[in-house]
């Protein structure tokens, strides 16, 4: 006679911590689940979300364990989360693969928005540019997060002129 192995699924839940502290809350309640080996299997704190984190364990349980404690850990959202919920917070960010020294951008945000500048210097961990303007008396690099600037033309892609 086969007995049948039971199988055990995790779930997601949400932790409302105080806003601003969502990544420090995250590694806390890490080392605590840890230091107790409690079941989580992950902590995400989506960086376009402010005041939650998402944890996944196999059960409520766990999670109330790992949250006890906490500085920042303000409670538990009720219910479980699907891996739908939480898809808009997984997409991919703009990335700064595609961007090269030497590509011609546009800023789109900040106090230089509608500038032109050149990239110089391409930084992937940190997702940041670092560009000199093309108006500018003296070249002075600058650098801005990826996601405010836009590639108007590679880098040996010829200018079309009128």
């Amino acid at each position: 006679m086969e007995e049948k192995e039971e199988v055990q699924r995790s779930s997601i839940y949400a932790i409302r911590v105080t806003v601003g502290q969502e990544k420090s809350t995250a590694d806390v309640l890490m080392a605590h689940a840890k230091k107790q080996n409690l079941p989580i299997l992950a902590v995400m704190a989506p960086a376009n979300l402010s005041g939650y984190l998402f944890v996944e364990s196999y059960g409520r349980e766990a999670v109330e364990k790992a949250r006890a404690g906490v500085k920042h850990a303000r409670g538990m959202v009720s219910g479980e989360l699907s891996l739908s919920d939480l898809e808009q917070y997984l997409a991919p960010k703009p990335s700064v693969v595609k961007m090269e020294v030497g590509d011609l951008v546009e800023i789109s945000s900040g106090p230089f928005k509608g500038e032109r500048a050149r990239i110089v210097q391409v930084d992937k961990e940190k997702e940041e540019v670092t560009v000199e303007f093309f108006e500018a008396t003296v070249p002075i690099p600058v650098t801005v997060k990826s996601e405010a600037v836009k590639v108007i033309q590679k880098k040996g892609a010829e200018e079309k002129q009128p």
